[in-house]
């Protein structure tokens, strides 16, 4: 079944950002990780209780070029930018998710007082040496979706199967033009900070942190780390689960908005 978004367009800093808005209530604020190949069909599941905002990244996913960007600082900058441009009624939540997360925390860690609850789900950005990431470059195409859900079959829908070229042409486009994007935010430290730990302790807003027990690209025992040096969170540890947790449970979702809602 399609799901029904709303489209936003907004040019910030000259850079048409797309935002894909659904449902009604308190807003959240969605940041995707280091691809879109997933879609943003999982919102369905808070747009119940919530309106849902999910841009794509500048040079990513619906959203335009932006040749500018040189870090994750110029990230940051944007999304300050786009919610002055939303001119919300009221405080949003934020979403982190993979990439998003480590963006998340970074943005949540600077401007704290303009968020209400964050989420944070298998974010990247700690760069631990004892809990490593799996290094995308080392993963052959054909075994990503086996690093993406701990179900495969979940994952691999979202790739090409051989049936239809123009769909397997433009997914290696689009993920080509992500790649670019993904490589100069990891130029300098990887994907990641090595102060990510201090960035975390300024974070006084209610934190959940969401993450899949069989993670095959971030590893769900960094999680004790975030806890330690997160001031006001909770665990939320989801069984039998791979990276893409919302896609592979998306009961979780019920379980984000309760932690929101409350």
């Amino acid at each position: 079944m399609t799901v029904d978004f709303e489209t936003l367009t907004f040019d910030i800093g000259g850079v048409q950002t797309v935002v894909k808005a659904i449902g009604q209530g308190k807003p959240v604020l969605f940041l995707h990780g280091a691809a879109t190949l997933e879609g943003f069909d999982f919102a369905e599941g808070l747009a119940d209780r919530f309106r849902v905002l999910l841009p794509s990244h500048p040079g990513m996913g619906f959203s335009g070029p932006a040749p500018h960007v040189a870090d994750l600082t110029d990230m940051l900058l944007h999304y300050l930018n786009l919610l002055d441009a939303l001119d919300l009624d009221e405080k949003p939540h934020l979403i982190g998710f993979s990439m998003g997360g480590w963006m998340a925390t970074e943005l949540a860690a600077l401007a704290r007082e303009k968020f209400d609850k964050v989420v944070l789900i298998a974010p990247a950005g700690l760069n631990d040496p004892a809990h490593p990431a799996t290094a995308l470059g080392g993963i052959a195409p054909q075994d990503f979706p086996g690093y993406m859900t701990h179900d495969v079959s979940v994952a691999l829908k979202y790739f090409p199967d051989g049936s239809d070229p123009a769909f397997a042409e433009q997914f290696g486009a689009d993920r080509a033009r992500e790649g670019d994007m993904v490589g100069r935010l990891c130029a300098t430290y990887g994907m990641g900070h090595p102060n990510l730990k201090r960035f975390m302790q300024r974070i006084t807003n209610p934190v959940l942190l969401v993450w899949g027990s069989e993670d095959r690209l971030l590893p769900a025992s960094q999680a004790p780390i975030w806890l330690e040096n997160l001031p006001n969170a909770q665990f939320l540890s989801v069984p039998g689960t791979g990276h893409l947790v919302p896609q592979e449970r998306p009961e979780t979702l019920k379980t984000i908005g309760d932690f929101l809602a409350a």
